[in-house]
């Protein structure tokens, strides 16, 4: 059993601002994954806010236009404020709101935080342009940024005492990283083709001949773009699949918190999949009324009770699969 922190001692208020800070942040920042962590109680919420400001500034070195070892450089120092946090260095006073709000968070959660050296690792993959042959070393990459993320939050939620198969949560949480980050990148096609990126496995694009890349708003002359996008789907639904086995270990709140992210994510491979030339138009989005639907289901418990179902009688997975 994961142990989760349902109350926690009296906050003092620099701690407090600086849990405000990376709230604004979030807020700011991550329209989605805000969407999710407003279900959450308030230490977890902060918990989860501080997580994201950590990642977010991981994410802003990596994404800016500073040269590759200006941006390796920032990288490792980051990684060097990581390892004081890690080792309970960061006063409440410091002047860094992001290092007192995860120091904090990493005193009253069990969050591993050697995940956050996984997402440092994973950007600078990015930093030194690494492209992936194939599915395995693509997932390699999804672990880092965004599997990490998946169990770092878990540390944040805990499961429930007594939760059957609790043991395998943290590999389920992960497995939903994968399906968040696959989904992203899809959505993301031409835009990190503008940028000088390509995630999508180079044997992925070959098959479907793609391997000119997506520079503008038409596929590539004579590809099957439709034919990748819906294969890459299928991989995506399958790890949601998988993922979603999670839910029914998590408490309530968490478990509707979880259920909101993923299913924002996975209302926009619907799209993506109806419509697979859109993501080289623009980016793919929810409207919000889409994304308060996705939010109230998750809170009712929907989702997690349809997953218990699926363990109870397996049979019914493939029929039921492509329903929310």
């Amino acid at each position: 059993m994961i142990r989760t922190v349902e109350s926690e001692p009296l906050v003092s208020a620099p701690v407090l601002a600086a849990y405000s800070y990376c709230e604004a942040v979030t807020g700011q920042q991550a329209r989605n994954f805000a969407y999710g962590i407003r279900l959450l109680p308030a230490p977890k919420r902060r918990a989860m806010s501080a997580l994201y400001a950590f990642s977010r500034r991981v994410d802003d070195i990596g994404d800016g236009t500073l040269a590759p070892d200006v941006k390796a450089t920032r990288l490792q120092e980051t990684r060097a404020l990581l390892d004081r946090v890690r080792a309970g260095e960061v006063d409440e006073d410091d002047t860094d709101p992001v290092a007192v709000a995860l120091t904090h968070t990493a005193e009253a959660f069990p969050v591993p935080l050697g995940g956050l050296d996984e997402l440092i690792d994973g950007v600078l993959k990015d930093v030194r342009g690494e492209t992936y042959e194939t599915w395995d070393d693509l997932k390699v990459y999804c672990r880092c940024v965004a599997g990490a993320i998946g169990r770092l939050s878990l540390g944040v939620f805990g499961t429930e005492p007594g939760a059957r198969g609790a043991e395998r949560a943290p590999e389920y949480a992960d497995t939903l990283g994968l399906a968040l980050q696959l989904t992203n990148i899809l959505r993301d096609v031409r835009e990190d083709a503008e940028n000088g990126r390509t995630y999508l496995p180079a044997d992925d694009l070959a098959k479907f001949g793609c391997s000119a890349g997506f520079r503008g708003p038409k596929p590539p002359e004579g590809s099957d773009f439709a034919g990748l996008v819906h294969f890459e789907v299928r991989r995506a639904r399958a790890l949601f699949a998988e993922g979603y086995r999670l839910l029914p270990m998590l408490d309530r709140r968490s478990g509707a918190c979880v259920a909101a992210m993923a299913g924002i994510y996975r209302r926009l491979l619907d799209r993506i999949e109806r419509e697979p030339d859109a993501v080289l138009r623009g980016r793919v989005s929810l409207p919000g009324r889409e994304k308060a639907y996705v939010a109230v289901r998750g809170l009712s418990g929907l989702d997690a009770r349809h997953v218990s179902r699926l363990d109870a009688h397996p049979g019914t997975r493939r029929s039921v699969r492509r329903r929310a």
